[in-house]
């Protein structure tokens, strides 16, 4: 990772990218190197395609998927973040007749096209590893509106790295997602947790509920419970 990549794919000088990058390095989340930056050896960059996730712990996304449908009401505004867990969400939720879906996900908006839901596909270049939509014109449609509740899929959660993803353009359209929302509700399996990736999303304390599996260890719950987060095992 180059920093003259990090900067022209993000709009933001050089200087400021070094800076940031001698921050995470002091995390302990990168090392730098002569014009750019590192992995470090815990740091996950992991981020296959969606068809090779999809599989993956599928008895526990449903689970979740059909947990997280039980605190939606009819008629509210979800945001749905792209990944594998909340295209299961997105599947659960078929079960309500009406909706405004706001997401993006290319295949999460795709999959409810045959429901009565209203869909929002946020707007700007797509993420075709993830069929995500990134970039400022999503964050921008994002500052426009209000949900009631946010599902965000989450790659990493470490309490000091906080929620992580492994693209940093996907980290900012899902950090403005948390700020258009009233409730933000993290759906992942329990190998999420005490891992950490690339970018950061939020802290911990912006989360409001989370959803996991049942196999989630004692230390990883006490360490979630610390933070005031609500905990639902499915």
């Amino acid at each position: 990772m180059l920093v003259s990549e990090i900067s022209e794919a993000l709009g933001i000088s050089r200087i400021t990218i070094r800076k940031d990058l001698d921050n995470l390095e002091s995390r302990g989340l990168v090392k730098r190197t002569h014009g750019g930056a590192l992995a470090a050896q815990h740091l996950s960059l992991l981020d296959p395609p969606v068809d090779k996730k999809h599989l993956q712990r599928w008895k526990e996304k449903q689970r979740i998927a059909e947990a997280a449908a039980t605190l939606v009401r009819e008629g509210e505004c979800i945001l749905l973040d792209s990944g594998t867990t909340t295209t299961a969400v997105a599947q659960a939720l078929r079960r309500f007749g009406k909706l405004t879906i706001v997401t993006n996900g290319v295949n999460i908006a795709a999959d409810l096209a045959s429901t009565n839901f209203e869909i929002i596909l946020l707007g700007g270049p797509m993420r075709k590893n993830a069929l995500s939509i990134v970039g400022p014109s999503a964050e921008d449609m994002l500052h426009e509106i209000r949900a009631d509740i946010l599902f965000l899929g989450v790659d990493g959660f470490d309490p000091v790295a906080g929620i992580t993803t492994p693209n940093v353009l996907e980290a900012r359209v899902n950090r403005a997602m948390v700020q258009a929302s009233r409730r933000v509700i993290a759906v992942c399996d329990s190998t999420k947790f005490s891992r950490r990736s690339l970018a950061k999303i939020v802290s911990p304390s912006a989360i409001h509920t989370i959803i996991t599996d049942t196999q989630i260890s004692k230390e990883d719950l006490e360490a979630l419970t610390s933070f005031g987060i609500e905990v639902i095992l499915a």
